[in-house]
């Protein structure tokens, strides 16, 4: 098993390895003594993976009630998350007791912000069952709900007591929800690990899993995630670099009414803002065509049937926008992102250009 300690204003360790599920209890007692557990869930995780999970805090000696919703972005919205509080309110559980998310980003972001609310703040712990949550979404702190108008508009940063990451988990997931989590992969070479980049564009998704290598690039991402976190916890500069190709990739997910997931809109995302950004001279080096490739080669859909000015307004409600201007995460080479920012009307012309 690896561990790594992320050092934010709450420090606590990511777990990552085989076979950790059955052993959530023990883990987690290690950190928060037995107390109330409200599990938060989608329906199909739950049926997959509920009763190892249930057995093993009941085992280690927690008190256990179930929260389950819908499967899909579509839950994740203030609804749902008051019907989590009443319920939490209804079961009587206290500022000592906490919330256990086991599920992908929606979960996580749901239960966290949940969390965050419930009584001005309990604890919570992640279990990521997607490659997505367990590189990305599951560390860092940032919870959320969308709202009509965008994605994550509601929000808090609260950071998780523990994160257990299974990586036998992964093996249920279909080829689709793998490549969501690919596209985060790749993301993390692009801003901060050339040599990460060139080892996806070499390797593929079966030989990912045949070598028992995904430990090891989820160690990676998130030892890359937790030195950003630790330096920048509230995202007012250098974490919003983990954003890269998520201004357009939100936009791409809101005009879908969110039927391309959130690591395909992203792909896109990359590639279109490394392409507008050679287009526009801010970035030296021909990103866009390596990111393409490997894109490609794994894969993802890389076109869109929406206009650059359903792009652009779309993209004006984005958490980087600040008055009228917005932060772009713009690639130098690949390993390398900084932040620019940029008028609104310059922002319009730039995708106009590029797409």
């Amino acid at each position: 098993m690896r561990r790594i300690n992320i050092k934010v204003s709450t420090e606590y360790d990511v777990l990552i390895g085989s076979g950790l599920l059955g052993k959530a209890g023990k883990y987690i007692a290690e950190v928060i003594k037995p107390c109330k557990v409200c599990i938060v869930s989608d329906d199909t995780v739950y049926g997959l993976y509920g009763k190892v999970l249930l057995d093993s805090l009941e085992n280690s000696g927690y008190e256990v009630c179930v929260f389950t919703f819908p499967k899909g972005e579509e839950s994740k919205n203030m609804q749902v998350a008051g019907e989590i509080l009443e319920f939490m309110a209804e079961k009587k559980l206290t500022r000592t007791d906490i919330i256990v998310a086991m599920g992908g980003g929606v979960t996580g972001d749901l239960a966290g912000f949940v969390a965050s609310c419930y009584l001005r703040g309990i604890a919570f712990v992640q279990i990521p069952t997607t490659l997505l949550a367990a590189v990305d979404s599951s560390v860092g702190g940032k919870t959320g709900v969308n709202l009509t108008h965008g994605k994550n508009l509601a929000g808090a940063f609260w950071q998780p007591s523990l994160v257990i990451c299974d990586c036998d988990m992964f093996k249920s997931l279909n080829n689709d929800t793998l490549l969501e989590g690919i596209a985060e992969v790749i993301k993390y070479g692009v801003i901060a690990d050339e040599e990460l980049f060139d080892f996806m564009a070499e390797s593929n998704i079966q030989t990912l899993f045949e070598k028992n290598l995904l430990e090891g690039i989820v160690e990676k991402c998130v030892k890359i995630k937790g030195d950003i976190v630790s330096r920048d916890e509230r995202d007012t500069g250098e974490r919003q670099l983990l954003n890269f190709g998520h201004t357009l990739g939100h936009a791409i997910e809101k005009l879908s009414n969110y039927e391309i997931p959130h690591g395909h809109a992203v792909a896109i995302g990359m590639l279109y803002i490394s392409r507008i950004a050679f287009m526009a001279g801010l970035s030296p080096e021909i990103c866009h065509l390596k990111i393409k490739e490997i894109l490609t080669k794994y894969g993802f859909t890389l076109t869109c049937q929406y206009s650059a000015y359903e792009l652009y307004e779309a993209a004006l409600i984005d958490k980087k926008r600040a008055g009228n201007l917005i932060t772009l995460i713009l690639p130098d080479k690949i390993g390398s992102c900084r932040l620019e920012k940029v008028d609104i009307v310059s922002f319009r012309e730039f995708i106009r250009k590029g797409i």
